[in-house]
This record gives C-alpha cells, sequence and structure tokens, in this order.
C-alpha cells in the first residue's frame, strides 16, 4: 500500500461543505493509487461550539483549577467529535471509513500530561482498516500512556500526529492542509506581496517555527526527518501545490530541482520580550556568579533566549508575561540587572548562508539606513537574530525582506 497522510486543521473543517471538500482530498487521494489516512483538529476555534478552546473555557466555568489529567480527557473530545463527523461524511459519500482515536490508532505517549511526547507507534489496527479498503480518519493531537491515561500532544499535536503516522506506515507524503498557500517567506501581515515557498529545508522551516513562524510544528518536523518522508503544506481550498519540505539538495522523483540559489529563505519575528543585562565579576568570583544565576532561574522554570555570556556581564531575553518573576528572582538572589522592556527578536533563515560572507553586513546596512537599532545579535549555520525595540520590529522586517527576498 502506498499511504499517504493527510491532516486538516480546525478551520477546514468548520461547515458540512468544508468537510466534503475535505472529504474529496482524501477520495481523490484514493483515486490516485494512494490509501489515504486522515488526521483531524477539532473543529473551528475559539466561540465555535467544538473548539478546543471553547471546551476548555466551558469547564473553567465550573474550575479554573482542574487537573492536567482532567484536562486531557476533555481536551481530547474536539478530535473525537471531528473524526466521527468526518468518517461520516465520507461514509455518506460512498466510501468505507472507520475513525480512530489516537489511542485506538495506537499513538503512544509519555504521562505529561497537556504536552505529551510520542514515544512510539503501533498502526497494526490503521493496517487492519487499511487492508479491508477504509479511509482511516484518526484524531490528531492525543495519544495514550502505556497505563491507558488519555494525553494530549500540546499546541500543533495534530500535525505532530500526522508526522508519526508518516513514519509509522513508511507514507509516501504527509500533507498538512491549513488555510494558506503554503509556508510564506515573510509574515503576509506586515509585507503585502509575500508568497508562498516552493521547497524549503527540514533545518529551515524547524528554524522557521521556533523562531516564530506560525507554519508547521518543528516536532512535527523532526519527526519526518527521521524516515526523509516530504512533508507538504498547502490549502484546503485551492489546487496550488503548496510548500514542499525536504532534505536539502534533494530531486524528489525528479520533478523538483531544489538548488540553493538564495541565501535567506524566510524573516521572521517574535513580540513582547525584555532584554535583562546583568553585571558579574570577573575570575572566579564571576564564574560562581552566573552559575548562581543560571540555576535560579533554571529552578524557578523561566525559558532564557537569546542568551550572551561575556567575561564581566550577562545579556538575555524571557518573554514579557515571565519578566517580573524574573525579576524578581535575580533581585532575590543578589543581582541588580538593567532592564529594557518591550523588544521584539527577528530573525533570517536560510540555509543557504552557510559559509557565505557578508550576511550580517547585509542585515545591518539594511537595518541602519531605516535607523533601527540592534540591541542585541547572536547567529547560526541557519540563522542570524537581532534583537530591536518593538515599536521597529515590523520596519525591520519589512527591511530585511527586501534586502534578502523580496527584490
Amino acid at each position: 500500500m502506498r499511504f499517504i497522510v493527510q491532516k486538516f486543521g480546525g478551520t477546514s473543517l468548520v461547515t458540512q461543505e468544508l468537510r466534503e471538500q475535505v472529504a474529496g482530498r482524501a477520495i481523490a487521494a484514493k483515486e490516485d493509487g494512494y490509501t489515504p489516512v486522515l488526521v483531524v483538529s477539532a473543529i473551528g476555534r475559539r466561540g465555535d461550539p467544538f473548539a478546543t478552546d471553547t471546551l476548555l473555557d466551558f469547564a473553567r466555568q465550573a474550575n479554573r483549577d482542574l487537573t492536567g489529567r482532567e484536562l486531557d480527557l476533555l481536551m481530547a473530545c474536539g478530535e473525537i467529535i471531528s473524526g466521527v463527523i468526518m468518517a461520516g461524511t465520507l461514509q455518506k459519500m460512498g466510501h468505507p471509513a472507520i475513525f480512530l482515536t489516537g489511542a485506538q490508532a495506537g499513538i503512544l505517549t509519555d504521562s505529561n500530561y497537556n504536552d505529551a511526547r510520542i514515544l512510539k507507534v503501533k498502526p497494526e489496527n490503521i493496517l487492519r482498516h487499511a487492508r479491508e479498503g477504509k479511509i482511516v480518519v484518526v484524531a490528531g493531537f492525543q495519544g495514550v500512556t502505556e497505563d491507558g491515561e488519555i494525553t494530549t500532544l500540546g499546541r500543533g499535536g495534530s500535525d505532530t500526529t500526522a508526522a508519526a503516522l508518516g513514519v509509522a506506515l513508511s507514507a509516501e507524503f504527509v500533507d498538512i492542509y491549513t488555510d494558506v498557500e503554503g509556508i510564506m517567506s515573510v509574515d503576509p501581515r506586515i509585507v503585502s506581496d509575500a508568497r508562498p515557498m516552493e521547497v524549503v529545508t527540514y533545518d529551515e522551516i524547524c528554524q522557521l517555527a521556533h523562531e516564530g513562524a506560525k507554519v508547521v510544528h518543528p516536532r512535527a518536523v523532526e519527526i519526518v526527518m527521521q524516515k526523509n518522508i516530504p512533508l507538504r503544506v498547502r490549502s484546503t481550498f485551492s489546487d496550488s501545490p503548496g510548500t514542499l519540505v525536504t532534505s536539502t539538495g534533494e530531486v524528489y522523483r525528479g520533478t523538483i530541482d531544489i538548488t540553493r540559489d538564495r541565501t535567506i529563505t524566510g524573516i521572521t519575528h517574535i513580540p513582547d520580550l525584555v532584554q535583562f543585562k546583568i553585571g558579574v565579576d570577573a575570575g572566579a568570583e564571576g564564574l560562581k556568579q552566573k552559575r548562581r544565576l543560571f540555576k535560579a532561574l533554571a529552578l524557578a522554570g523561566i525559558s532564557l533566549d537569546f542568551i550572551n555570556v561575556y567575561p564581566e556581564q550577562i545579556v538575555f531575553t524571557v518573554r514579557q508575561d515571565t519578566s517580573d518573576k524574573a525579576l524578581q528572582v535575580l533581585e532575590t538572589t543578589g543581582f541588580n540587572p538593567e532592564v529594557t522592556p518591550g523588544c521584539a527578536k527577528v530573525a533570517a533563515v536560510g540555509a543557504g548562508m552557510t559559509g557565505v560572507p557578508g550576511v550580517m553586513a547585509g542585515i545591518v546596512e539594511a537595518l541602519t539606513r531605516e535607523d533601527i537599532q540592534i540591541l542585541q545579535s547572536n547567529d547560526s549555520h541557519t540563522t542570524i537574530w537581532v534583537l530591536v525595540k518593538r515599536e521597529d520590529m515590523e520596519k525591520a522586517v519589512r527591511a530585511l525582506y527586501r534586502r534578502f527576498i523580496g527584490k
């Protein structure tokens, strides 16, 4: 069997007309010789009756402090509802179909409620129904522990479900259907002429996602990389080929030649950050201070980003919603940080920048022309980050887009 895994987000399932369109995607794949497995998210968004956030709002009217276990039992309901409706739609259109929960589909996870990790997939149940000619519909976003407890996979978990099933079934493609034409090179709300990219690498899309681009969950990409399974991000509402996510330099079935002639693939951003600068002593005493500082923040559960460590200074950022807690921890530990609120991180991502001189010079030139101050910078083989004032974020995104992509 030639499996293809098709994942559909909640906005693709809101009306019966849309659900029939989704069913048509699966039927077309079947007619092309594939064995489709559908992965569905909960229907709609907050305010729609069966959306996950709507269910959470309803439950919190009774108790805002539900345990993680009870929350997972509740949140699993949204995908069960959409899966049953989707299987019923396929059946009504004349195609045998069956719905499976995450547990029934063999998705085993750890016991980290609300943000579980998939440990293994046992696809025997899916294979049995597929051999009987049924289109299998699987609930995204959920799994089960070894001792039978229902878990959910965190935000973007349906992408992760689709990727894990793709690997377990050795699928030819994992298709992530959404309400956009593909992965955009920049946020279209900031740059009006943003366009979808034809091809990106696994590394690039992971970096774009980690740096704030709302495309596909990076955990899903990391999973399909295990078997080098091509992942496509496509629109439910058009026949656009979307964006292919695959390996660097790969030519897939002789139809797409990935030539690395671009330095920067995409520009992305994360707003609402706060920068901390802390002076420390030189020498051995400074080393003790650094160890004490990072240990205190770690024990408080505060995630740091954009970390620069110098002999007599430490600089990092935290999210705005954790900045008060971070300040309290630092002051309690004996530090007096310099705090700069209202910051944003802007990132230029591209596998093609590796070994190419002058990329940072281009970034500095583009931002300087717009009188944008760089508060901090960092880089890796595929990404250069700059920290700017929040008020300059959109201007910085547009400047870098014009410099590297939208020429």
